[in-house]
């Protein structure tokens, strides 16, 4: 798909972070990872090679200094994906209710991480000529819920303005920006499926097509926006839901 030799920093190391950064790597790319966990154990380089930075992405020193390790050891910047991000059901809440304090946390780890990254991506992207961003958003930016998460959905509802603003900012130096939102996908976020197969086959059979989603679904969403495939796409969104949205 063209990312051999490329470099790549994903935000984010998670389930889809994760997927997407292996395959990257397949595809030949340099990848950073930026993350506050610990690396994975399995975590190896394949066709293309892995750097694991471990900090808080929203600290900007960190950011700054992740992004230019990788972009100074490879001589370019060529893609960015931010798939940063918490759903912390017992205390995120109604707007009504939070503690305010999980309030600027939450907006902090899921949107102002995206703008820091941002911040200090482009401008090594304009110096390799160009580039591609994808943001992980979610389909829960575009609806209301009885049972609200109302700092995530917020967020997640910013980070699809600040990808078209990017978007329409940097055209002209040749750096797309997209945002995929994804639909109920099983991966260490959603664990309390793991042990509630009856919730699980709930929402799969909510979904049209009848599953839900895996982290190499968004994987290679992500992987087509960021190829040259989509070079005629920018400042928009790819829904990745199984169908939910367009449901009655």
């Amino acid at each position: 798909m063209g990312f051999a030799g490329k470099a790549a920093v994903v935000a984010g190391g998670g389930g889809m972070g994760l997927q997407v950064a292996r395959d990257l790597m397949a595809e030949g790319a340099h990848v950073a990872i930026l993350d506050l966990k610990e690396p994975p154990a399995d975590l190896a380089s394949t066709a293309g090679t892995v750097t694991y930075h471990q900090g808080d992405i929203t600290d900007e020193p960190f950011v700054r200094e992740a992004i230019a390790q990788i972009a100074e050891a490879t001589g370019r910047l060529d893609y960015l994906v931010n798939t940063t991000g918490v759903l912390w059901f017992d205390r995120d809440l109604s707007c009504v209710d939070i503690d305010m304090a999980v309030w600027d946390r939450v907006l902090a780890i899921n949107v102002t991480s995206f703008a820091l990254t941002a911040r200090h991506a482009v401008p090594r992207m304009k110096a390799t000529g160009g580039g591609a961003m994808v943001h992980i958003a979610s389909t829960d930016a575009l609806r209301g819920d009885d049972k609200p998460q109302d700092a995530y959905g917020v967020a997640k509802a910013g980070i699809v303005r600040l990808s078209k603003s990017l978007a329409i900012q940097f055209a002209r130096d040749g750096i797309r920006s997209n945002t995929v939102l994804p639909g109920p996908v099983h991966t260490p976020m959603q664990a309390r499926w793991d042990d509630n197969p009856e919730a699980l086959a709930a929402i799969c059979d909510h979904v049209p097509l009848g599953r839900v989603g895996l982290a190499a679904d968004i994987a290679s969403a992500v992987l087509f926006l960021l190829s040259d495939k989509a070079s005629y796409i920018t400042g928009t969104e790819l829904v990745v839901d199984g169908g939910c949205m367009a449901k009655p």
